[in-house]
């Protein structure tokens, strides 16, 4: 594939002054067996940072072109996406709603008040909350109900969807993050990243595409199985090669993902996250979340383990954020440290 100009097309709101660092981890590349460096997109500047800012950009840049003044959007009690965008919102002189949604069960008071829900209340956000985690349409239909009460009330309002039935602005901020990483190291053997919602995933495997990488992208499921995040990745990289008019089959053959890290499901720690929380912050003092980097660091160790990552290879791993997370699930991880 060649690089795309089409990028420019798409309003942008600054929300980053330079790309993230990318740094070696010595002593884990010496203990895996491979050569290993951290993309440290929890550094993006703003408020916690972590990989929704290179999102954001892109669905705040068309929410200034369309004269909003009020951003609605929703995630998990603990999402670190609705707590960027009410960081940004408040940055750009928005206003912020956050719908959260009950994705995990059987959490504790910590988790409805600390990490980024308490974040939230700081930057002024209001709360909404809707009651299934699986939804997204039904989620994305309550956003529209109170973005209809705010315009009787004479305001502006922008809904930034989960749903996959709308374009992916959100997936353009890693396509820029893919041209960005490929200008830090032309040369890699492969990249592991979290897959989610996959615009994070399918953003960078576009945005390397273009630049002309051929190193695969290992796609690690945070909420769906393998087959569901599959099946996702395919309707996620055709909406945004539309965006784009780029081949979407091309890029569509590229997807790969694995389930080994996710059981018991999305937001659940299992003892696998739990030891690749403690490894990477033993070893190289960096933190990681138990919901998304954590899970996909554990991924990556099992991606070695079973050669599927070759000895020596030189390898990306993603670090999206999310550390406030990390006080949302503080006793259940305190409880269970080694």
């Amino acid at each position: 594939m060649q690089r795309n100009d089409n990028l420019e097309r798409f309003p942008r709101a600054r929300l980053m002054s330079g790309p993230t660092p990318l740094e070696r981890l010595d002593r884990l590349s010496a203990e895996l067996g491979i050569d290993l460096w951290l993309k440290r997109d929890d550094l993006t500047e703003l408020v916690f940072g972590g990989n929704k800012t290179r999102q954001l950009e892109f669905y705040f840049g068309d929410a200034q072109q369309q004269g909003a003044d009020t951003i609605l959007i929703t995630g998990a009690v603990q999402s670190n996406f609705v707590r960027s965008a009410a960081a940004a919102a408040a940055k750009l002189g928005m206003q912020s709603v956050l719908q959260l949604e009950e994705r995990v069960p059987d959490m504790d008071e910590e988790y409805y008040r600390s990490g980024n829900v308490f974040l939230a209340q700081i930057l002024g956000a209001e709360h909404m909350s809707y009651p299934e985690g699986e939804d997204e349409a039904g989620a994305d239909a309550a956003l529209h109900a109170r973005a209809d009460e705010l315009k009787a009330q004479g305001r502006t309002p922008y809904v930034i969807h989960l749903g996959l039935n709308h374009p992916p602005l959100g997936a353009l901020g890693y396509v820029v993050g893919g041209q960005e990483l490929c200008a830090q190291m032309p040369n890699f053997d492969a990249v592991v990243v979290p897959s989610g919602s996959g615009a994070t995933h399918g953003g960078l495997l576009t945005g390397l595409a273009l630049e002309g990488s051929t190193a695969p992208v290992f796609g690690i499921c945070v909420r769906r199985d393998r087959e569901k995040q599959h099946a996702r990745m395919m309707i996620v990289l055709q909406n945004l090669a539309n965006l784009l008019d780029v081949d979407a089959a091309r890029l569509q053959a590229r997807i790969d993902v694995y389930d080994d890290a996710l059981p018991p499901g999305y937001g659940k720690v299992n003892a696998r996250t739990r030891a690749a929380l403690e490894k990477m912050a033993r070893t190289e003092g960096v933190f990681l979340d138990p919901v998304y980097s954590a899970k996909t660091f554990a991924g990556l160790m099992h991606l070695v383990e079973s050669q599927k990552i070759k000895p020596g290879q030189k390898v990306i791993l993603l670090h999206t954020g999310g550390l406030p997370a990390l006080f949302g699930y503080q006793n259940e991880l305190a409880d269970n440290l080694t």
